[in-house]
């Protein structure tokens, strides 16, 4: 595949850059929906993701938490699988993210690393587990990667916790880091309203950016910020962006699967498309398969043993 692309390349680029870029991109995305379709599956890398960012090629990503989904999605392309925090949202029922735990994450993050073939595989750091003592983050950080088999981690926060964030990565595990409204605040912040619109909070976020890149992250998650900022951002770093409510900009996407597959009505924030209505479909389904028990028109003799 590299030398078919590297080949197309060279031949291009006697005709000029532009073309020889648009062939480039355009080449490697036909070849990797071949890959997926056809079972030629590579495995997401950290490079892969830098080599994508540098290409122009946008990263796909969506949360997973249990083996069944992280298969579908696996199979279907999709470029890094995040076990969130958000589990404790859609999977527990708890209001926050703050209530989950590092074994709870740990459970989550070992289903979905099992069923990942060739996703990148991002794993939350939760609340409490990264907070400004270096020392633990790192013996949080490594149990969290020995025990899922994850390819990063993923912390929220800035310069408050670089130190941390420096040491985990000099343990060599690669962090992938999240600026802007960041969920295990929430209470600090007072609601999950958007973040960096005043010229401070964007001059930090700014700062945080650059000082994260320094401390060795592989990559940035971007949540609810103003557009333009987060387009700054990711045309000033040379690590990949991952926006979600951020606009276009950024260097990737990711929502939250239950949201986007319809599952969750009740939230609908401006960022989020719905591409299903599984809440209807489920529910039809169930209503059905209850009708059916009720009546004993199943199971019927075909059924039966």
């Amino acid at each position: 595949i590299h030398t078919l692309i590297l080949s197309i390349k060279i031949c291009v680029a006697f005709v000029s850059q532009k073309c020889c870029t648009f062939a480039f991109r355009f080449c490697r995305r036909i070849i990797l929906t071949m890959s997926v379709h056809t079972g030629n599956q590579k495995k997401v890398t950290v490079r892969t993701l830098q080599q994508m960012k540098q290409a122009g090629e946008k990263i796909s990503m969506l949360t997973a938490y249990d083996f069944t989904m992280a298969t579908l999605l696996d199979a279907a392309g999709v470029d890094i699988l995040l076990v969130g925090d958000s589990a404790s949202n859609v999977m527990a029922g708890n209001i926050t993210t703050l209530s989950i735990t590092l074994e709870q994450m740990i459970y989550h993050g070992k289903c979905v690393t099992v069923a990942a073939k060739r996703a990148f595989v991002v794993v939350d750091m939760p609340f409490g587990t990264v907070a400004g003592n270096p020392m633990k983050s790192i013996d949080n950080a490594v149990r969290m990667m020995r025990e899922t088999g994850a390819d990063a981690i993923k912390v929220e926060g800035g310069e408050e916790l670089i130190d941390d964030i420096r040491k985990i990565v000099n343990a060599g595990i690669p962090v992938i880091g999240h600026l802007g409204l960041m969920p295990q605040s929430v209470n600090k912040y007072g609601g999950y309203a958007l973040r960096g619109k005043d010229d401070a909070e964007a001059h930090k976020l700014k700062s945080d950016a650059l000082l994260l890149q320094e401390a060795g992250c592989v990559g940035l998650v971007l949540e609810k910020i103003p557009s333009e900022l987060a387009r700054t951002v990711s045309e000033t770093l040379y690590i990949p962006t991952i926006g979600i409510g951020a606009g276009n900009g950024t260097d990737g996407q990711v929502l939250v699967l239950q949201d986007m597959l319809g599952m969750n009505t009740g939230f609908s924030p401006k960022f989020l498309r719905r591409y299903a209505d599984l809440q209807t479909v489920i529910s039809d389904a169930v209503s059905r398969y209850v009708s059916d028990v009720k009546s004993q028109d199943f199971p019927n003799e075909s059924e039966s043993y």
